[in-house]
């Protein structure tokens, strides 16, 4: 058996409406290197966004380098894999490899094909158990164009579906077919930083981020072989399509749209049966408070609720909660947002989101059901597609229309 601590989406060196996370991050470290300790991990896997800019800071890199440290010596054994996501740079992330291969650490970043053929040493990373090699992980980063085979040269241009989505599934058949040999039948865990179709992303925090405008995969593109697909890019917990294919989340709320999440890491045995997992969640090191609680109120009332929180009015900036604020739109002035600030400044809070009532009757109908309201720009076509035509005739598009509109969308 292996246990494997799966995480992702550390996003080091965020700010929140200019608030550091470093306070916070520092905090959850400290719990990922007690759970690697307490559940005796034999692999960690960080899927991506190890950074939130590509050219993360000074102290960014140091918090980075200084866990990667803390956990070697948490779990001098243990084996760790962390792979680059949209939000890193690849080369950035790979270049201190010579170094970080001495304590056990393994980056992978782009795709490279030396001759043509894929250097699978970048990507198959063998997990030791007691010095024996007792499984391996298959590390896929973020897939830019470059590492998409094919397309750049337009050769899926013209088969069915999304070439988009093609390339990506030849990306992982051509990873795996090469891994087969080196299997050997031991557990085989697979990675990815992507969207993948189903999964419930959380508005305005993750970005679409495949090539040509597309973002969603089905996740049928991973390898049937694999023992479990640990994911990054969605901050959400949650598993997609199959019981292994499964998102670990973010360590901390990274927007205010994240409030309801149970943020944590996922805890995966494999090698004895199927996979099992476990979502651990991590405690919040920081309040991510939302006033009112459910709906909205005037904006007179937001210094009462503020009072009624009773909090210490030393508390330091990096310990005063997060704060969301819903107001009512009735008989709020244009300058509402340079109030809320004055009235929030008398207390130890830091006020990151405020939204005003929408007006009745021109909401979608996904906003009045309580979806999460999304940017026409941020919504997939496929799904746009799919709306329109059950609207248009009564029935879901089946797969001829599909096929249609893959056609028509990539001669666009």
């Amino acid at each position: 058996m292996i246990r494997v601590l799966h995480t992702g989406d550390w996003h080091i060196g965020q700010t929140l409406r200019g608030y550091s996370r470093e306070h916070e991050h520092a905090l959850v470290f400290d719990a990922l290197v007690t759970l690697v300790a307490e559940r005796e991990v034999d692999a960690l896997v960080m899927a991506g966004d190890v950074f939130d800019s590509q050219n993360p800071s000074g102290e960014a890199q140091r918090q980075f380098y200084e866990l990667l440290v803390r956990l070697h010596r948490a779990r001098p054994g243990m084996t760790i894999v962390v792979t680059a996501g949209n939000h890193d740079a690849a080369g950035r992330l790979e270049a201190p490899r010579a170094l970080l291969d001495a304590i056990g650490v393994h980056v992978v970043g782009n795709v490279r094909r030396p001759g043509g053929a894929i250097d699978l040493s970048r990507h198959l990373v063998p997990i030791l158990k007691d010095g024996v090699v007792a499984g391996h992980v298959l590390g896929v980063s973020y897939p830019t164009a470059a590492c998409l085979p094919g397309l750049a040269a337009g050769r899926v241009r013209d088969e069915a579906g999304s070439p988009i989505v093609r390339a990506v599934r030849d990306l992982y058949a051509a990873l795996h077919e090469a891994a087969r040999p080196e299997l050997a039948g031991l557990p085989y865990l697979v990675t990815g930083h992507l969207h993948v179709a189903g999964g419930l992303e959380s508005e305005g925090a993750e970005r679409r981020i495949l090539v040509g405008g597309e973002h969603a995969v089905p996740p049928d593109v991973f390898p049937s072989d694999a023992d479990y697909v640990a994911l990054g890019h969605l901050h959400r917990a949650q598993g997609v399509g199959r019981p292994i294919v499964r998102y670990s989340g973010s360590l901390i709320p990274l927007s205010a749209t994240e409030l309801a999440y149970r943020h944590g890491v996922s805890f995966v045995t494999i090698g004895d049966g199927p996979a099992r997992s476990e979502h651990v969640v991590i405690d919040r090191p920081v309040p991510f408070l939302r006033l009112p609680d459910t709906g909205d109120m005037p904006l007179g009332e937001l210094g009462d609720r503020l009072a009624a929180l009773d909090l210490d009015p030393e508390l330091p900036l990096e310990a005063r909660p997060f704060l969301q604020i819903r107001l009512s739109r009735d008989g709020l002035a244009a300058s509402h947002r340079a109030e809320v600030d004055r009235i929030a400044e008398g207390f130890p809070v830091r006020v990151v989101d405020v939204r005003v009532a929408s007006v009745e009757g021109i909401v979608p109908d996904l906003v009045q059901a309580g979806v999460p309201t999304v940017r026409l720009v941020e919504r997939d076509p496929e799904d746009l597609f799919r709306l329109a035509f059950a609207r248009a005739h009564g029935i879901d598009p089946g797969p001829a229309h599909l096929d249609i509109f893959h056609r028509a969308r990539a001669g666009a």
